[in-house]
Protein backbone atom coordinates (compact mmCIF):
# COMPACT_ATOMS: atom_id res chain seq x y z
CA UNK A 1 0.00 0.00 0.00
CA UNK A 2 3.11 2.37 0.59
CA UNK A 3 4.38 1.63 -2.30
CA UNK A 4 1.79 3.03 -4.43
CA UNK A 5 1.97 6.07 -2.64
CA UNK A 6 5.79 6.52 -2.51
CA UNK A 7 6.43 5.13 -6.60
CA UNK A 8 4.64 8.02 -7.47
CA UNK A 9 6.35 10.92 -5.66
CA UNK A 10 10.02 9.09 -6.53
CA UNK A 11 8.53 9.24 -10.20
CA UNK A 12 7.85 13.00 -9.96
CA UNK A 13 11.51 14.08 -8.07
CA UNK A 14 13.12 11.77 -11.18
CA UNK A 15 10.89 13.95 -13.76
CA UNK A 16 11.26 16.86 -12.13
CA UNK A 17 15.03 16.89 -11.57
CA UNK A 18 15.99 15.37 -15.29
CA UNK A 19 13.59 18.23 -16.85
CA UNK A 20 15.47 20.57 -14.53
CA UNK A 21 18.73 19.66 -15.30
CA UNK A 22 17.82 19.81 -18.53
CA UNK A 23 16.00 23.22 -19.22
CA UNK A 24 18.24 25.12 -17.18
CA UNK A 25 21.38 27.03 -18.19
CA UNK A 26 23.09 27.86 -14.43
CA UNK A 27 25.86 25.11 -13.75
CA UNK A 28 24.82 25.46 -10.13
CA UNK A 29 21.04 25.06 -10.78
CA UNK A 30 21.89 22.13 -12.95
CA UNK A 31 23.14 20.62 -9.93
CA UNK A 32 20.42 20.94 -7.77
CA UNK A 33 18.66 19.31 -10.30
CA UNK A 34 20.94 16.52 -10.67
CA UNK A 35 20.34 15.98 -7.06
CA UNK A 36 16.77 15.80 -7.30
CA UNK A 37 17.37 12.99 -9.33
CA UNK A 38 19.55 11.30 -7.14
CA UNK A 39 16.89 11.80 -4.41
CA UNK A 40 14.49 10.16 -6.58
CA UNK A 41 16.63 7.04 -7.92
CA UNK A 42 18.46 5.96 -4.60
CA UNK A 43 14.86 4.62 -3.23
CA UNK A 44 13.69 3.54 -6.18
CA UNK A 45 16.95 1.50 -5.51
CA UNK A 46 16.60 0.21 -2.59
CA UNK A 47 12.90 -1.02 -3.20
CA UNK A 48 14.34 -3.18 -5.57
CA UNK A 49 16.48 -4.68 -3.14
CA UNK A 50 19.88 -3.74 -4.52
CA UNK A 51 21.08 -2.55 -1.48
CA UNK A 52 24.64 -2.73 -2.27
CA UNK A 53 24.42 -0.13 -5.70
CA UNK A 54 22.18 2.16 -3.66
CA UNK A 55 25.52 2.55 -0.99
CA UNK A 56 27.96 2.94 -3.82
CA UNK A 57 25.41 5.41 -5.50
CA UNK A 58 24.77 7.37 -2.13
CA UNK A 59 28.80 7.45 -1.90
CA UNK A 60 29.58 8.13 -5.12
CA UNK A 61 26.86 11.34 -6.12
CA UNK A 62 28.42 13.91 -3.17
CA UNK A 63 31.90 12.92 -4.01
CA UNK A 64 31.16 13.85 -7.59
CA UNK A 65 29.46 16.30 -6.80
CA UNK A 66 32.31 18.61 -4.78
CA UNK A 67 33.90 18.00 -7.77
CA UNK A 68 31.87 19.74 -9.93
CA UNK A 69 31.23 22.14 -7.61
CA UNK A 70 35.47 22.79 -7.51
CA UNK A 71 35.85 22.90 -11.37
CA UNK A 72 32.96 25.25 -11.36
CA UNK A 73 34.60 27.79 -8.96
CA UNK A 74 37.88 28.11 -10.50
CA UNK A 75 38.75 30.92 -12.25
CA UNK A 76 39.76 30.88 -15.90
CA UNK A 77 42.55 33.32 -16.56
Amino acid sequence: MIEEIILPGLTGLIFLGAVTTALWKNPFDKLIGLSLLSAGVIPLIVMRGYLDVAILVALVTPISTIFILLLLGRQTS
